[in-house]
């Protein structure tokens, strides 16, 4: 897209079906991001250029995916001035189903920060994103107050279906 304001990456193609409801959530919220792969062990370079250039760009949040190690968000946080939302994503085959991603981002030494959701939780990190360029955005701040305004009648309508 152009201009982003999100950058959503992930570590592995394979991460991509998780990592596209953040895309999805941010296409309904019409803020332009954009997509890639930046793996923090295949393409370290890529990863450095990217984190410390990306706030250059006019990215102002970064969402990033990685399973296993899950060492991606933890690097781009450490490199970047911008926030950081990492996605631990579950690996087909990985026997600890999503554990150890989960845990590698959620624990970042001080300093360096990586807001985390749950494992393959690339929708909240698209409405975590959304709601911090409301912040400094009236219109998708609007957009977000609509859409958990929606959430909310969503919620009432099966309250009362389910009374009935």
């Amino acid at each position: 897209m152009k201009n982003p304001l999100v950058s959503i990456v992930m570590g592995s193609d394979s991460d991509l079906p998780v990592m596209n409801a953040a895309a999805e959530i941010l296409t309904l919220f019409k803020i332009p991001f954009e997509l890639d792969i930046v793996s923090a062990h295949r393409t370290p370079e890529k990863m450095v250029d990217f984190a410390r250039n990306a706030h250059t760009r006019g990215i102002k949040v970064i969402i990033a995916g990685a399973g296993g190690a899950a060492h991606l968000p933890g690097m781009i946080a450490s490199l970047t001035p911008l926030p950081v939302i990492g996605v631990p994503v579950k690996s087909g085959s990985n026997t600890t189903e999503g554990w150890d991603s989960l845990l590698s981002i959620l624990q970042m030494p001080g300093g360096v920060p990586v807001a985390t959701v749950a494992i393959n939780g690339a929708k909240n990190a698209g409405i975590l994103a959304a709601q911090i360029i409301g912040t400094s955005d009236e219109k998708i701040l609007k957009k977000v107050q609509k859409y958990k305004a929606e959430l909310k009648e969503e919620v009432e309508k099966k309250s009362h279906k389910l009374k009935k």
